[in-house]
């Protein structure tokens, strides 16, 4: 029995809890209590949060007490929305995921990079992922070994209907989450393929294992901007790195979704 699957009981209460973390950050640091915006953007890549700041749309939240991140808020249409940037990696994105549901998070989007396995389109375009196989670490933390990780049927639906009422580049459909995307060989990259999976990415499958387990809501987006650069002229992400129609799906998905 390897490690990673030993000594696991996803049903067990861990001893360290995000909600304590930050309670002593918050004394280390003297900040006060203060709640994060009701839905929040993980950005893995950080170009969105960079374009935000450079464009004067984004302002520091000085109160977030995490020690590995800078929180930012920006509004989208009359909602004012949290995002952090650069939380790349299943561990690194479910650890901020905790921290900002403990802090008054109630909807969650990360929206990342990814690879292409299944062409679905011409590039770039979204997949609204509605599972995502499991071949992280994370995951099996906080769910039994399965194959897959699963979103939220309404989450999705809801998401994919207002991306399509507003005419943008998206489909539905599976990812591979990795924790090592220099590991990712053609053997590997054919068996992704064959089950009819989309993209590769890194932290869809933990995201959905968590929320699965603590009743959240997270939904997962993969902008496939690349063929992991098999190629020459790889990784064209779009306008603005991408970040012009990555905030147009945020738009209509924040706004579909009105949690």
């Amino acid at each position: 029995m390897p490690p990673l699957l030993d000594n696991k009981n996803p049903a067990a209460k861990s001893v360290f809890a995000p909600s304590a973390l930050l309670r002593e950050a918050r004394r280390q640091k003297g900040l006060a209590t203060v709640n994060v915006p009701s839905v929040c953007v993980l950005d893995p890549d950080g170009d969105i949060v960079r374009r935000l700041k450079a464009t004067g749309q984004a302002h520091p939240a000085n109160d977030w007490p995490c020690y590995h991140t800078e929180l930012y808020t920006f509004t989208v249409g009359t909602r004012v929305v949290g995002i952090v940037g650069c939380a790349v990696g299943a561990p690194f994105a479910v650890l901020i995921s905790e921290e900002l549901f403990a802090s008054g998070c109630h909807l969650l989007i990360s929206i990342t990079s990814a690879g292409q396995i299944t062409p679905a389109g011409q590039l770039p375009y979204f997949v609204v992922i509605d599972r995502a196989l499991r071949d992280e670490g994370t995951s099996y933390h906080y769910a039994v070994p399965s194959e897959y990780s699963e979103a939220d049927p309404n989450l999705v639906a809801t998401a994919a209907h207002a991306l399509k009422a507003k005419g943008l580049n998206a489909v539905t459909g599976s990812s591979w989450t990795t924790d090592a995307p220099f590991r990712e060989t053609e053997e590997a990259i054919a068996a992704a393929r064959s089950k009819g999976i989309l993209a590769v990415e890194m932290e869809a499958a933990a995201l959905y294992a968590f929320a699965r387990a603590t009743n959240k809501n997270v939904l997962c987006l993969a902008h496939v901007t690349n063929t992991m650069a098999v190629a020459d002229q790889d990784f064209e992400k779009g306008e603005a790195d991408g970040t012009v129609d990555a905030l147009r799906v945020l738009e209509a998905i924040i706004s579909g979704l009105q949690p």
